[in-house]
């Protein structure tokens, strides 16, 4: 695209329409940017466009989105066999990094972020090695420039690409990279930090001013932090009572004017409080002997911050941050800091217990937004909370002083228990911390729930203060206290009487506090998911008593305001549908649960639900036509309007699902299939279907039902063409080999062989070419797999001549080079014992095997049956190491989700032979009677002594022996 004023006014024209409310122009001008992307050039123009000062912000806005997403999508190389998308030419990319740094600094703040984050996602693939001019180029403005938006810009840039250091894992790659870094960014990093605080001392009155040199100095603590987090460099260590002495100065720092006058708003002091405390904590952790000198002042600081931080949200990053610090240094050797028993308990009065009770903003939070209510609550993603912080400290704090801990707590708890019985409707939420605490601090088990506590007598106190609450005869009375019970049943469910845990929870599925119906129908899932051992606590029989109203709240919560896709109660009524006795249930579910799909199929929002919806689908097709074929009818009544509108309007996020539930009711019904699945099979084959990736599992899951249950209709050659059209196309990838191997083992083993003859050499020329092109651990594996069931199914004259029909002996150079090393790699039960019977049939059937001259291969085959069926899985295989070709997935793309309850029944190909160590035995000792005295120096020369052992205890067990 080359760039001119006429090219710069059509852009911002685009851009322009794409902001309009009315959908028409908007998707044209769209459609037009999408397809000027493809041009090279595109985003240089969109840079200038960037650089024009004459174009409304509003549009400039919107080209920076574009060029972010441009450069996120495009930047890396494109691989041929993955993203369709066209990459940036290197003369561009040269072009771009040259000008996006300058413009970036140059542009409005919300412009200039999008530049930001679009140099960060260059950075990412480019530096240092491919741009190493950007850390200078950076260098030289932080150190020029004295516009105060532009140094942050600098700054904020830097902190995004130096972000890498602090997840990736260690590496000599990553340490070269931190070491540039750090030579030339660590000294400005402090210059300017020092300078600014200069600046803020000297600037009491300009609030605006103070806000961005304190936001300055936010980002140069992040950038602190992801320098120092892999682990201490020398100028740090060197410079280190500098950092500290500003941190220091910058945590007992106070101004009222920088307070935000909204509650929930974090003032820019706080933000950067904040952050200091993220860099101790980190210097507590990986640094504790270089920090120490510093450690008591900073205590005596956090300390002090907890003393004065308000309950206000404003202040709950800093007070968890803070509070991660103390939890840090309690579990330390300097843990003596809070050795004294007044200590302690000031810390529990004056900390944890303020932090841990219920505020006006939890009970807001409960209830008008219950998914982040139980998002923090339930789902232990609340790290970040000051009542999952406080209980931390706590655990910390009992790592040395646990008797005394516990003592308080137990204390503590009996107290609030105490005045709560007092006045209930008054002093609940006293009651709520109590079991808060409980629960928080009982140790956990392997599955999740907890199995005791150090505070209470467990079951004591389930009898006296949750079983009431669950008792209660109004369900929504109180909901805190119920969700809080409901929550102390699922993490002490292993302990909970069978007898009552489900009398006392189905009716809390028809209660009105989303969070409640959630927690009830999230406990009632995980008691059913519980093992005793291998066998599930609960039987399908055990639930016959309550199925009845059990589905019917279950089904009754997600008709209840704002749960209609509630993924908890899905989820159970799957585990629900997956265990219990249907029969007399199945239609009202299939109905149910069919309604519930025409209504997501409008508009999926809910990828949790929708997961859960289909596996519940899956169970009942899986139990229901699995007992009764003649179920299947009625379920394709139901179920085929929500595929025809999942087909039809290309609703991607369910054709996996779609795709797999086809395939359960076509191996559910008896043969012949109805009209209505031949006629759906020829769109399956569209190209375009097969480019989605998410879409090949499902879709090679149907064609494998298709050729297994309508082999006659492949009769065509047309069908079956198109068929390994699709086995071609997904054997090149090397991320969807298998997936090809899976359609053609189906054609193997469903077709008979004139059906696919005229094919083979096609087939075999496919395999051949992409083995010479690129050899995998698991193409190779999988080639083997095909080649042993091809042989055991069709014969191994019909495998070794259609081989070697490609060129002539190249069967022997398969074996040599191909099958005869790698068989020991194979793994799995079925493909272990397929590949063992098919080795033995050609050790003891095939002419060219059994010919002079071919003894030596005919050993080492021999060799590695041996070792694929007498070495443990383990020992004989090492881990893979073939790269996914994570390219070939990347981008906004529906993924694939598989459905556990749609599985594929794995099938034995080789049924009748019952072990495969007999069946070796055996045929050995009879074709040994054609050749007598032939295979026992063989066996001598080839097989490792542990073979030769092996081998000859089979022979013992099974008596038999050679001629």
């Amino acid at each position: 695209m080359q760039y001119s004023e006429e090219t710069l006014r059509t852009l911002a024209d685009c851009f322009k329409q794409t902001l309009a409310p009315d959908p028409e122009p908007r998707k044209l001008a769209e459609l037009f940017l999408k397809q000027s992307s493809e041009q090279p050039g595109y985003g240089i123009a969109i840079l200038r466009l960037l650089s024009e000062l004459s174009v409304d912000d509003q549009v400039r806005q919107s080209a920076a989105v574009n060029f972010k997403n441009h450069i996120k999508y495009r930047w890396p190389v494109s691989d041929p066999e993955g993203s369709t998308l066209a990459s940036i030419q290197d003369s561009e990319k040269e072009q771009i990094k040259a000008l996006i740094v300058g413009l970036m600094l140059n542009t409005p703040p919300k412009i200039q972020s999008q530049l930001s984050e679009a140099l960060a996602i260059i950075s990412n693939h480019d530096f240092p090695a491919k741009w190493p001019l950007l850390l200078p180029e950076l260098v030289a403005n932080l150190r020029s420039s004295t516009d105060l938006h532009v140094i942050n810009g600098i700054l904020s840039t830097a902190n995004s690409i130096f972000k890498k250091f602090r997840y990736q894992y260690k590496s000599n790659e990553l340490f070269t990279d931190l070491k540039y870094c750090l030579d030339a960014f660590a000294a400005p990093l402090l210059e300017v930090f020092q300078k600014t605080g200069q600046l803020i001392a000297s600037t009491q009155d300009n609030t605006v001013m103070l806000k961005t040199l304190f936001e300055r100095q936010r980002l140069c603590c992040r950038i602190f932090y992801s320098l120092n987090f892999q682990e201490l460099p020398e100028f740090f260590e060197n410079h280190m009572a500098e950092w500290m002495g500003e941190f220091h100065k910058y945590l007992t720092y106070n101004n009222p004017s920088l307070s935000e006058a909204e509650a929930d708003k974090e003032s820019v002091v706080d933000q950067l409080k904040a952050a200091i405390c993220e860099n101790i904590n980190l210097y507590m952790e990986k640094n504790e002997e270089e920090f120490q000198g510093y450690l008591s002042q900073f205590a005596q600081d956090v300390w002090g911050l907890l003393m004065t931080v308000s309950l206000s949200p404003s202040h709950d990053r800093l007070a968890t941050t803070a509070i991660k610090f103390l939890t840090t240094v309690s579990k330390s050797v300097h843990h003596v800091l809070f050795a004294d028993g007044a200590t302690l308990q000031q810390i529990c009065e004056r900390i944890v217990i303020p932090n841990v009770k219920l505020r006006d903003e939890d009970e807001e939070l409960f209830e008008m937004n219950h998914v982040e209510y139980i998002r923090r609550d339930m789902e232990g993603s609340d790290l970040d909370t000051r009542r999952r912080m406080a209980c931390e400290l706590v655990k910390g704090l009992s790592t040395h002083y646990r008797e005394q801990v516990t003592g308080m707590f137990s204390a503590y708890i009996q107290e609030m228990l105490r005045e709560y019985a007092v006045n209930p409707a008054q002093n609940w939420k006293g009651k709520d911390c109590a079991v808060y605490l409980v629960v928080s601090l009982a140790p956990r088990q392997a599955g999740g729930g907890s199995v005791g506590s150090d505070l209470v007598n467990i079951e004591q106190f389930f009898t006296t203060q949750i079983v009431p609450e669950l008792q209660s005869a109004d369900v929504n009375s109180l909901p805190l206290l119920k969700a809080d019970a409901l929550k102390f049943m699922t993490t002490f469910r292993s302990q909970v009487p069978k007898a009552v845990a489900l009398q006392l929870l189905i009716r809390f599925l028809v209660a009105e506090s989303n969070v409640v119906h959630s927690y009830a129908a999230s406990c009632i899932e995980k008691m059913l998911a519980m093992k005793d051992g291998k066998q599930p606590r609960y039987s399908g029989a055990e639930l016959d008593p309550y199925l009845e109203q059990l589905l019917t709240n279950l089904f009754a919560a997600l008709k209840l305001p704002e749960s209609q896709e509630n993924a908890y109660v899905m989820k159970c009524i799957m585990r629900v549908v997956s265990m219990a006795d249907l029969r007399q249930f199945t239609s009202l579910c299939l109905a149910e649960l069919a309604k519930i799909l025409g209504e997501v199929c409008k508009n999926p929002t809910n990828p949790s639900f929708n997961h859960y919806l289909f596996e519940a689908v899956a169970a009942l097709v899986r139990k229901a036509c699995g007992r009764d074929s003649e179920q299947v009818a009625t379920f394709e009544t139901l179920l085929f309007p929500v595929v025809q509108i999942v087909l039809e309007q290309d609703v991607t996020e369910f054709a996996p699902y779609v795709f797999q539930i086809l395939a359960q009711l076509i191996e559910s019904r008896r043969p012949p299939l109805p009209s209505v699945y031949i006629g759906m099979f020829p769109p399956l084959l569209t190209p375009t279907l097969w480019q989605r990736s998410a879409n090949v599992p499902a879709l090679v899951r149907l064609l494998q039902a298709y050729l297994q249950n309508a082999p006659q209709e492949f009769n065509q050659a047309s069908q079956l063409n198109s068929v390994l059209g699709v086995f071609e196309k997904l054997v090149a990838s090397r991320s969807t080999d298998h997936q090809g191997f899976y359609i053609l083992n189906t054609v193997i083993e469903s077709l008979s062989y004139h059906t696919f003859a005229q094919y083979v050499p096609q087939i075999w020329g496919i395999l051949f070419t992409r083995l010479q092109r690129e050899r995998t651990v698991k193409f190779i594996k999988s080639l083997i797999i095909f080649m042993s069931l091809f042989a055991v199914k069709h014969g191994h004259a019909l495998l070794t001549d259609s081989i070697n029909a490609v060129q002539p002996n190249l069967v022997f150079m398969i074996l040599e080079q191909i099958w005869v090393p790698n068989l020991t790699y194979i793994t799995g039960d079925t493909e272990t014992k397929l590949c063992a019977v098919a080795a033995t049939k050609l050790l003891t059937e095939s002419p060219a095997l059994l010919a002079e001259g071919a003894g030596p291969l005919w050993g080492r085959l021999l060799n590695s049956v041996m070792t694929l069926l007498v070495r443990p899985e383990e020992e004989r295989v090492e881990q893979e190491t073939d790269i996914p070709d994570l390219d070939e997935v990347v981008g906004y793309t529906t993924t694939y989700a598989q459905l556990y309850n749609a599985g594929k029944k794995e099938e034995d190909p080789v049924e009748e032979v019952k072990d495969a160590k007999e069946y070796l035995a055996v045929s050995l000792a009879k074709v040994s009677t054609q050749y007598p005295g032939k295979f026992g120096a063989l066996i001598q020369q080839s097989l490792d002594p542990a073979n030769q052992a092996g081998l000859m205890q089979i022979f013992s067990t099974f008596r038999v022996g050679l001629a």
